[in-house]
């Protein structure tokens, strides 16, 4: 146990890529539980695209991180005092008010205490059986609802939700196209993940590749990225297509509005269904796609990759692995050893 606590704060709103002055890292004394409280260790951090969000003050899902508090972002941790009957010490817990920083005082409406009786590592929360892969599967499978033999373009393919993404629609027997940064990344969608196609959107025409790739159209299109990327696709969606849009990574760090779409019309032309959604949309129904996706994970049904980065003070580094698209799968930041 460290003897303080140090925090990252936002200091002020990024204007274009995430500066190292837009935070700060602090430290402050390790807070002492009241009745009621209980003192979370953070184990592990998730870093998103949202957290890009969160530091502007734009219109969003949530609230935006206030300047001077504490940066948001999902946790799984270790109770390690407790003044409340459940929750109880040595606990594992998954929390999103702790964020970043080594501690926090958490109350039992505040956590969701991990189930330890499966052979899931504790990294499998922060991924394929956590909120990630509750993304997919809502966002997936709810939203555009596949069906057998359809055509499905998943983009930032080899990422954390939309690896998942694209096996799920493997499962439902689709045919699946991920688009991913890197050609070693392409490799391993086909060989590991075992997609029908791969393309490297920064070397390629992805508008011709994706023509070749899917010569009678696009059913299902899972929207990770916006841009020039969901151009392509709406020139080649076909009748009743769905789009889920789940993320618009490519304009995080914009400092213009995007332009476009250009092919917007195509959704009146080809009757297509276009929704936006939040994981916590579906929060009534995690416990089903908690169990759903262990089994699957357990049955080897679904493979998962975690980027594990290590110290808290390297946050801000890591967060931007995000952005250049260095990392495969599931990024994580390592904020203390897990033990017990």
């Amino acid at each position: 146990m460290r003897n303080n606590n140090r925090q990252w704060i936002l200091k002020k709103r990024p204007v274009g890529d995430i500066s190292k002055d837009d935070l700060e890292l602090i430290e402050s004394n390790i807070p002492e539980p009241k009745d009621g409280e209980a003192l979370l260790q953070n184990v592990y951090l998730s870093l998103d695209p949202t957290n890009r969000i969160w530091m502007s003050d734009m219109d969003q899902y949530m609230p935006p991180v206030e300047l001077n508090e504490v940066m948001r972002g999902g946790v799984v941790g270790k109770i390690i005092k407790s003044n409340h009957s459940s929750l109880p010490e040595g606990s594992f817990v998954s929390s999103f008010t702790c964020g970043w920083q080594d501690y926090c005082l958490v109350k039992p409406e505040e956590v969701n205490i991990l189930p330890r009786d499966l052979p899931l590592p504790l990294t499998a929360y922060m991924s394929a059986a956590g909120l990630t892969g509750f993304t997919a599967y809502f966002g997936f499978l709810s939203i555009t609802k596949p069906k057998e033999g359809e055509t499905v373009v998943v983009s930032t393919a080899a990422g954390a939700v939309g690896s998942i993404v694209g096996q799920l629609a493997k499962m439902k027997g689709c045919k699946v196209i991920g688009l991913t940064g890197s050609d070693e990344k392409c490799k391993w969608l086909r060989e590991e993940l075992c997609f029908d196609g791969a393309i490297n959107y920064k070397t390629g025409d992805v508008l011709e590749e994706l023509k070749t790739a899917c010569p009678e159209g696009i059913d299902i299109y899972f929207d990770n990225t916006g841009g020039i990327i969901l151009d392509a696709v709406l020139k080649l969606i076909k009748l009743n297509a769905r789009i889920s849009v789940c993320g618009l990574i490519s304009t995080y760090n914009s400092k213009e509005p995007a332009p476009g779409p250009y092919n917007y019309g195509n959704i009146l032309m080809k009757r297509a269904k276009v929704e936006g959604f939040i994981v916590s949309d579906f929060a009534e129904e995690f416990p089903n796609a908690l169990n759903d996706l262990s089994n699957w994970i357990l049955e080897g049904k679904i493979k998962y990759n975690v980027d594990i980065q290590k110290g808290l003070e390297n946050a801000l580094v890591a967060l931007d692995r995000l952005f250049t698209g260095d990392n495969t799968g599931k990024l994580i930041l390592e904020v203390s050893k897990e033990e017990g």
